[in-house]
This record gives C-alpha cells, structure tokens and sequence, in this order.
C-alpha cells in the first residue's frame, strides 16, 4: 500500500474511533477525571459562569466562588428528604448526573465530598440498577428513590478495603433516581426507606 493509502487508511480507523467513543461504546473504558467539589461553589440554581478551558476539563470560574476542575461540568440541584409527617428530615446539594458517562464516574476518583453535599443519578424512567464502589476513597449511602419520590433502599457502603476492588461490592436496587451521599448520612438524619425526597432544580423539574 502506497503512503497515501496508509494515510487514508489511518484517517478511517480515527474516524471509526471517534464515533465508537462519541456513541459510548467504550464508555466502560473511557473515565474522567472524576467529580471534585468545593465548598464555596454557587448555590443550586445558579450556573457558573464557564470559559472554554471550563468545558475541557481544566479550570472554571462562576459566581459564589471556584469551582474545581469538574464543578462546572455538571448541574446542580437540591434534594430534601421528608418524613411522613412532611418534617424535613435533611438537605444535601447534588450535582447531577444525567448522562451515561456521568452516571458511569459517579464518585470514582473523587478526592472528598463536603458534609451538605452528594451527587444525583437521573434515568429517563424507573428500572433495576446495580452500583458499585469503583476507585472510590471514602464510604458512601446509596439511596435509590422511585419516580414519585419515595425512598425504597438505602444502603450503607463502607471505603473498600486498601488493594481491593471496588467492582465486588454490589449495591442493587430499583428507582428512577439513585442519591449518594457521605458514609451514615440517612442514619444521621434518621433517613430510610418509606420517606420522600423533594427535588428542586432539575432542569425537566
């Protein structure tokens, strides 16, 4: 094959990549560099202002403070959970993940999570989920909510032991929406399952 049909040839196999990566096929592969949050950031409902180098993963500015590297990638919401008496029982900022690879991240690789902060997962409709504590640093709850907005599961993760895998410890449930916040937040907050969460912020909200 002469060099222009090399060239070519290259350009093919680039190109056939791409769409692979841009259409999530090697979204199990492919993972960022993972959520880290501030706690000067703005409040829910106010986006920061994002430069170019924002939406590459590399800095960001914005209102109420600095957000990290990865702050202003995503949404932010407010999720308040109720008893059935209607008693606030609890309140966390969230950022929002609502899209494959987001969702895919979650905390991997997060270095911390402020005491009024977690992260939100999104589905388009209620199903069965399994998560897992991948390359995570520290102990999460994991609450999995139904689409009217009644907690059914709550789980406490513990920190996977140094040198394990965090692929083996396996927290199933069913919902619309999945919450993680820190290590013994629902005990804290006397949060379980039976009770309602409010969700303020969404964009479809």
């Amino acid at each position: 094959m002469n060099r222009s049909g090399l060239a070519l040839a290259a350009f093919a196999v680039l190109l056939a990549g791409g769409v692979l990566v841009a259409s999530g096929a090697y979204l199990p592969f492919v993972s960022g560099p993972g959520y880290q949050p501030t706690a000067t950031d703005a409040p829910p409902g106010t986006a920061p202002a994002e430069s170019e180098t924002a939406r590459s993963g590399t800095t960001a500015s914005g209102g109420g403070g600095t957000p990290s590297p990865t702050e202003g990638r995503y949404d932010r919401a407010t999720v308040t959970v109720l008893d059935e008496n209607g008693t606030e029982l609890g309140t966390v900022e969230v950022a929002v993940a609502d899209t494959r690879q987001k969702r895919y991240t979650g905390l991997s690789k997060t270095a911390s999570l402020p005491a009024d902060r977690g992260m939100l997962f999104t589905y388009d409709s209620q199903g069965s989920h399994v998560y897992v504590m991948r390359e995570m640093s520290f102990g999460i709850d994991i609450v999995y909510i139904d689409a009217n907005g009644t907690i059914r599961t709550v789980h406490h993760a513990p920190e996977p032991p140094e040198g394990e895998d965090g692929e083996d410890y396996r927290y199933p449930g069913e919902g619309q929406y999945v919450l993680e916040v820190n290590y013994e937040w629902t005990t804290r907050h006397g949060v379980g399952p039976g009770d309602r969460v409010r969700i303020e912020g969404l964009e479809d909200g």
